[in-house]
C-alpha cells in the first residue's frame, strides 16, 4: 500500500457529537452535517458512529449522498440541505429523506411522487432566503409556497430553516436583520395555520455565539471534526462558548528517499528553492494530487520524529521533500505527520488554511480519494 494516509478518529468524533449535545441541551435536536464525504473525513463510517453517539439527524447535500447512506444502513433522518432536482423526487421519497424546499415545482413534483407511491404525509423542511440571496423562499414569493402547501394533502412542512451569512462576525448587522427575517417568516407560516416541529438556523459559528438562534434545531458542520471558525468583532463584542470539541484526522506519510545535497543546490521543479548550506532532504510520497497543495512550497512544514521540518522546494503532483538536517536519526520509512500532532508539535488544518489563504474546511475537503481513511476509535 502507498504509505500516505489519513487516519480518522472514530472516538473523537464520537465524543465532539456528544459534547455538542451537552452545549445546546438534550431538548434541542443535533442534524450532524456530513455533506462533502463528511468533510472529508469518509461518510459512511462517520455516519454509522454519529449513530452511535445518538445522531437522530445527518445533513448531507444531495439526494446521491442520501442514498449512498439508505444503502449502508443508516436509519437516521436525513436532510437534504440543498434540496432536489426534476427527477429525484421518487428516489427521495423511497428512500425517506427529508428535502429542504422552497421552489414552487418542487411541492408540485413531490406532491405527485407521494400520492404515486402512496407515501402520503410526507415530511419536508421549508427553506427561507433572509437575506444570503443564494437559496430558499425570499418573502415576495412565500404566500404563493405556503398557499401550495396548503391545497396539497400529501406534503408534511415539518420544519422551517435558513442559512446565516456572517455568524462569525460578531457585530454583523446582516445576522440581525436576518432573524428579523425569520422570526416575521416564521408567524407568517404559523398563521397560514402550519405548526412545524422544527426551526432551525444555527451554524457552528452560531452555536459558539448566537444562543439566540438555536431554536428547536441546530446544524452543526465543522466542529463535528474538531475545527471552529476565527471569530471577528468590530464594535461591542458578545460571549463566546464554544463547545468542546477534537481534531478528527490525521494525516501522514513516510520517507521514501533521503539524500544529501551540498550549498546552493537548486531543488525540485524549477529550482525555486536554493540550499544556502549542505543539506539532507527525505522525500515523501505525497502531492497536489492529493490534496497537498502547492502554496505550501517551501512555506510549509511537517512533523518528524517529533521534530517541525519545513517543505523545500515546489510541491510535486506526487512528491514532495523536506528538510531534515536538524532532525536526529531521520531514516527511510519514519513516519511524517502532515497534519496532526505528536508529544511536542500540532499542525491543525488552521495553519494549512492560513499560509494557503483559504479556511479549513477546504483543507480537510481537498484529501483526495487516494489517500486511504484507516478508522481508529
Amino acid at each position: 500500500m502507498r504509505p500516505t494516509w489519513a487516519e480518522v478518529s472514530l472516538g473523537n468524533l464520537r465524543l465532539n457529537f456528544r459534547n455538542i449535545q451537552q452545549h445546546v441541551g438534550k431538548d434541542i435536536a443535533v442534524c450532524a452535517v456530513i455533506k462533502a464525504d463528511a468533510y472529508g473525513h469518509g461518510v459512511v463510517p462517520c455516519a454509522r458512529a454519529l449513530e452511535e453517539a445518538g445522531a437522530t439527524w445527518l445533513g448531507v447535500t444531495s439526494t446521491e449522498e442520501g442514498i449512498c447512506l439508505r444503502e449502508a444502513g443508516i436509519a437516521a433522518r436525513i436532510l437534504l440541505m440543498t434540496g432536489f432536482w426534476r427527477g429525484e423526487e421518487d428516489e427521495v421519497i423511497i428512500h425517506n429523506l427529508t428535502p429542504l424546499i422552497w421552489e414552487p415545482w418542487h411541492i408540485d413534483l413531490l406532491a405527485k411522487a407521494s400520492m404515486k407511491l402512496a407515501c402520503a404525509p410526507f415530511a419536508i423542511h421549508l427553506k427561507i432566503d433572509t437575506g444570503m440571496a443564494r437559496l430558499g423562499a425570499s418573502c415576495r414569493i412565500l404566500p404563493e409556497v405556503l398557499q401550495l402547501l396548503k391545497c396539497t394533502r400529501t406534503l408534511q412542512l415539518e420544519g422551517i430553516a435558513t442559512h446565516l451569512k456572517s455568524a462569525e462576525t460578531l457585530d454583523a448587522d446582516d445576522v440581525s436583520e436576518q432573524l428579523r427575517c425569520f422570526r416575521k417568516v416564521r408567524d407568517m407560516v404559523e398563521k397560514a395555520g402550519f405548526e412545524p416541529i422544527y426551526s432551525h438556523v444555527a451554524n457552528t459559528a452560531a452555536l459558539a455565539a448566537r444562543r439566540e438562534t438555536w431554536n428547536s434545531m441546530v446544524r452543526p458542520g465543522i466542529c463535528l471534526y474538531g475545527y471552529n471558525l476565527h471569530f471577528k468583532c468590530d464594535r461591542a463584542s458578545r460571549p463566546i462558548s464554544l463547545p468542546n470539541v477534537a481534531p478528527v484526522l490525521s494525516w501522514k506519510t513516510r520517507v521514501i528517499s533521503l539524500r544529501d545535497v551540498g550549498a546552493n543546490q537548486a531543488i525540485g521543479y524549477d529550482g525555486r528553492y536554493v540550499t544556502r548550506v549542505p543539506a539532507r532532504l527525505a522525500t515523501l510520497p505525497v502531492g497536489y494530487a492529493d490534496g497537498l497543495s502547492r502554496r505550501l512550497s517551501s512555506r510549509g512544514q511537517v512533523i518528524i520524529r517529533d521534530t517541525y521540518a519545513p517543505i523545500v522546494g515546489n510541491i510535486a503532483m506526487d512528491l514532495t521533500m523536506i528538510d531534515v538536517s536538524s532532525v536526529p536519526g531521520a531514516a527511510l520509512g519514519d513516519m511524517v505527520t502532515l497534519l496532526g500532532s505528536s508529544d511536542h508539535c500540532v499542525i491543525s488544518a488552521w495553519q494549512h488554511a492560513e499560509l494557503e489563504n483559504t479556511i479549513p474546511y477546504e483543507v480537510l475537503c481537498q484529501i483526495g480519494h487516494r489517500v486511504r481513511r484507516e478508522y481508529v476509535g
